[in-house]
């Protein structure tokens, strides 16, 4: 009809974005890639840490964080010497304990840490590491890192344990682009089989320490560079 008001145009509704990709192209490939040479080159896992039994391992990782492992097995043998169980550090003078771990930075919320797991321990479990990742994270002081590393040799791995080498060492091989530890676990646990999660940490911990370094990578002399796109080494090198 001439002069009819158009039928209004439905309003087209705006794309929903997705999400970006959390990982560089082929990483699928080159994940096992990067793995299968790491091995070659640094040989079997074995522990950084120092310890006799699994609730020193959980003390000393707890002790770990934001201390070099060097720092902590220097610190461990005098802990474990006085106060090497549950019962025992559960009981010990919080003062002495903090006089022990004083170096490894932190020290008056790491005793407390400990000797709340250890207490919790006692009570909940009858002096035994818990063996699931659920029963681990009710722990004073535990977050998945430590759980991980614990699981690894008391229980079936439920993870990967995520360090700041272990994120930037993905993260350069594009292997995730995610800051949070937690992203980054899940990123390793989708391009590796459940068998690999537990020796994964060792092998991406090495190659940070021996040349994939947070400020100055030895890019000329990675045995990775030529399947690495080297995400942020340049523009994020001094904050990786």
């Amino acid at each position: 009809m001439v002069g009819a008001v158009p039928p209004r145009a439905t309003p087209k509704r705006a794309a929903t974005p997705r999400a970006a990709p959390r990982t560089a192209p082929g990483a699928k490939e080159r994940a096992p890639l990067a793995l299968e040479r790491m091995e070659r080159q640094y040989g079997e896992p074995y522990w950084f840490l120092d310890f006799e039994t699994p609730f020193q391992l959980l003390v000393a990782v707890v002790l770990s964080a934001q201390c070099t492992d060097a720092m902590v097995n220097r610190v461990t043998p005098e802990l474990f010497a006085r106060y090497g169980t549950p019962q025992k550090l559960a009981a010990a003078p919080r003062e002495d304990v903090e006089r022990i771990i004083y170096r490894t930075g932190f020290y008056r919320n790491k005793a407390k840490n400990i000797q709340g797991a250890a207490r919790h321990i006692l009570e909940r479990h009858g002096g035994e590491v818990p063996r699931t990742m659920d029963e681990l994270l009710e722990v004073p002081g535990v977050a998945r890192k430590t759980a991980n590393v614990v699981l690894e040799l008391v229980g079936d791995n439920e993870g990967v344990c995520v360090d700041t080498h272990v994120g930037r060492v993905a993260r350069r091989l594009g292997l995730t682009r995610a800051p949070d530890p937690v992203k980054v676990e899940q990123d390793l646990m989708r391009l590796y089989p459940r068998e690999q999660w537990g020796r994964l940490p060792f092998y991406f911990i090495m190659h940070g320490r021996e040349i994939c370094d947070a400020k100055r990578p030895a890019c000329g002399e990675c045995f990775l560079a030529d399947i690495c796109p080297k995400r942020g080494v340049v523009a994020r090198a001094s904050s990786e």
